[in-house]
């Protein structure tokens, strides 16, 4: 078994024991190295926290051991398709690549694909199923808040 067949298998065992222990069937794992560095499974059902998704925990987590945001260099392991905000959330991190087990078309009887929200962010904004808009609002009196921003680092 090669070291990424490993990884999955750890991943996909974590999401075993989450839903054996009433959460949703996803687990994620965080390699830096060859190192495990971080895991986290779906926590959405326990927490209430739509966001709870078992790559961003793990990401968390990986943030939190490596004491910083920036990921490079970190390859994500999941059980599951990661969703849109989890890719979006691996990019913004610098992560690398990432590899998964389970497809959206495994996932799709089960309810557990997210191919439909991938479809509709496909589309340009205004044919989108969420009303997305850009209002140019600024407080009156104060500075541009990006440039200021930018300002106060230096």
């Amino acid at each position: 078994m090669d070291q990424n067949e490993a990884y999955l298998r750890e991943a996909i065992a974590l999401a075993y024991a989450n839903a054996e222990a009433g959460g949703r069937p996803f687990g994620a794992v965080i390699v830096r190295d060859g190192q495990i560095i971080a895991s986290g499974v779906n926590e959405i059902g326990r927490t209430g926290d739509p966001t709870a998704h078992a790559e961003l925990n793990a990401i968390r987590r990986a943030s939190q051991v490596l004491g910083s945001p920036d990921l490079s260099g970190c390859a994500i392991f999941a059980s599951g398709h990661p969703c849109p905000m989890c890719m979006a959330a691996m990019r913004l991190a610098g992560v690398a690549a990432v590899t998964y087990a389970y497809s959206n078309e495994d996932g799709a009887p089960h309810g557990l694909s997210t191919a439909a929200v991938y479809d509709d962010l496909a589309k340009p904004f205004a044919e989108q199923s969420m009303t997305i808009r850009h209002l140019p609002v600024r407080l009156p009196g104060r500075p541009d808040l990006y440039a200021d921003w930018r300002a106060q680092r230096g």
